[in-house]
This record gives structure tokens, sequence and C-alpha cells, in this order.
């Protein structure tokens, strides 16, 4: 990552021209809540104007129209696609973070049993130098861990990756689960693909189980967390940016599309879909087989495609 870059750097690299004041110096980039005053957002989803009119950030790559929105504090620097020229500048931060690489920088077998001398593992266990594992740790076979650190009395389970990660205490992952790798984020720029870097981590809090077949995808801008105390059963996929509440139970080939928070004691049946951008409120119960495709409040039960009033779900049912 480069330390900082200028503002006119920035803009000679966007090809935009904008009078300034002040060369200000970017440490980085980041999202509209976590942004502090050296950083650097974007805004292109009204869903998030409320948080645009309180960001931190030192400035903000936006639409002409919605600069009006913007805090003194913040410098709008005028583009008309403020997402794909976000990339770009991210890009100029992060080297080669839209990609996943090999770790080669790894320990030798005697060297890990030097580094960890109060965990377990099995054969073919590929840890990188940069590992950080608590007391008390059970590490199956035929595991790859870089980049992560993990608390005491966790257990990962046969054929797992660990990447770009952070797992509490007393966390249970099972078999051929694959966490921290980038997420599914592109756009098009100039008739090509191009992916979105990922610069952020997964979090996954204490007294967690993760199934065996799961993916869990790094943050993009903000971490993808998961709270405490929470259950993710077989083959669920949890995309960039997710956060999900403390006490969750999650069944099995559930998926959450990016950017979608879930509140606390949340239930999900089993095939359940749930959009991106969504906010699904605390105590919700969602049935087996629904596409969640708008916000829920506290409370709610639903079920079906597009996922309605569990009650309502049921009479239109029995009618057929």
């Amino acid at each position: 990552m480069n330390k900082s870059l200028k503002l006119d750097f920035i803009l000679k690299s966007l090809k935009i021209k904008l009078s300034f004041k002040k060369n200000t110096s970017f440490r980085g980039v980041s999202d509209l809540f976590l942004a502090k005053k050296n950083d650097l957002v974007f805004f292109s989803n009204i869903k998030y104007l409320d948080l645009l009119k309180k960001t931190n950030a030192a400035a903000c790559i936006i639409k002409e129209k919605h600069a009006k929105y913007l805090p003194s504090n913040c410098f709008p620097i005028i583009s008309p696609n403020p997402e794909i020229d976000f990339i770009k500048v991210t890009n100029l931060f992060y080297k080669n973070l839209n990609l996943d690489h090999v770790a080669f920088k790894i320990l030798k077998t005697n060297d890990i049993k030097k580094k960890f001398k109060k965990i377990t593992f099995g054969k073919n266990f590929i840890c990188g130098k940069n590992v950080k594992i608590g007391k008390n740790c059970v590490i199956g076979h035929n595991v790859i861990i870089d980049s992560t650190t993990i608390e005491e009395n966790a257990t990962i389970g046969n054929n797992v990756v660990l990447s770009n990660s952070f797992i509490g205490k007393n966390v249970n992952i099972c078999d051929s689960s694959v966490i921290g790798k980038k997420g599914f984020g592109f756009k098009v720029i100039d008739n090509k693909i191009v992916r979105i870097p990922h610069i952020g981590k997964v979090v996954i809090g204490d007294n967690c189980e993760i199934g065996s077949k799961c993916n869990i995808d790094r943050g993009s801008i903000r971490d993808t967390i998961i709270k405490e105390n929470t259950f993710i059963d077989n083959m669920v996929q949890i995309a960039h940016n997710v956060n999900i509440g403390a006490n969750c139970i999650i069944a099995s080939q559930v998926g959450i599309a990016g950017s979608t928070t879930i509140g606390d004691n949340t239930v999900i049946g089993g095939q359940a879909g749930i959009s991106g951008h969504l906010r699904i409120g605390r105590n919700v119960k969602i049935g087996g087989k629904s596409g969640v495709i708008r916000n829920l409040d506290d409370n709610t039960r639903v079920m079906g495609y597009p996922a309605i009033n569990f009650k309502s779900f049921i009479k239109k049912n029995i009618q057929k």
C-alpha cells in the first residue's frame, strides 16, 4: 500500500480538473461510515444518503447533483461515474488486491512447532509467516492459513482455507470451508470487466460455528463480520461486506448478497436468498427457499418469493 497520495495526483490520475485551496494528503480509502479525516470515499447509492451527510472523510468522489449533501469537512471530487473512479483510486493505494495470491512465505513444520507450542495440527498444514494462533487450537489436515489471527480454543477442520481473517475464541470451522478470499465484485470500464479490489477482511466473533463447504468473502472496503455465537450450516455463501449479528442461525445453502446487514437473533431457513444492500432487523425469521428483496423490520416473519408476511403466505397457498 502507498503511504499517502496527494489530491492533485489523484485528480490527474482520474483526468478530473478541479480547483482546490488545499492539496490534501490521503492515507487511504474507506466507506462513508468508517471514514476518518484523511480518508477518501465515494457516493453513488441514495440508500446511504444519511451516512453521506455525516461522513468524516476528507473528500468524496461524487456526482455533482449529490455534492450539496456533503458536510463542510468533505471536499467534493465531481465525477460522472463515482464508483468506477473510486475503483481506480483504490488501485492506486493498494496494488494487486483485485486477485488472491498464493502464500509462498510459509513456515516449515519444525518452525510451526516452535512458534505455536500449544496447538495441535495435522498433516500438510501450510502456515504463513504472518499468522497468529492462540493456545489450545486444533488444526486439521491439508489446511492453508495466511494473513490471519486465530484466538484460543478454535477448531479448524480438514481442507479449510483461511486468509485475511480474524477468528475469535472457541470458534469451530468445519471441513472444506473457504474464508477470507476476494468477493465477486466487478465493474465494466471501457467495455472491459474489471475486478473491484478487496482490501477488507473477515471477522468472526467468539463461539461461532461455520459449517462445511461454506464460502465467506472478505470485504471490499469494509470488513465482512459475523458476530458472536452465530451458527452457520453447510454450503452457505456470504458475500463481501455482509454484517451478521449475534446469536443468528443460518441453515444450509443460504446465499446472502453483498453489503447486507442482518440483526441479532435472526433465523434463516435453508436455500433462502437475500439480496444485497438490505437491512434485516433483529429477531427476524425467514422461511426456507424464500427470496428477500426488501428491508425487513424487527420481529418480522416472512416466506416465499418475493418474501411476504408468513401468515399472508400461508393463506395465499392454502387457497390454491
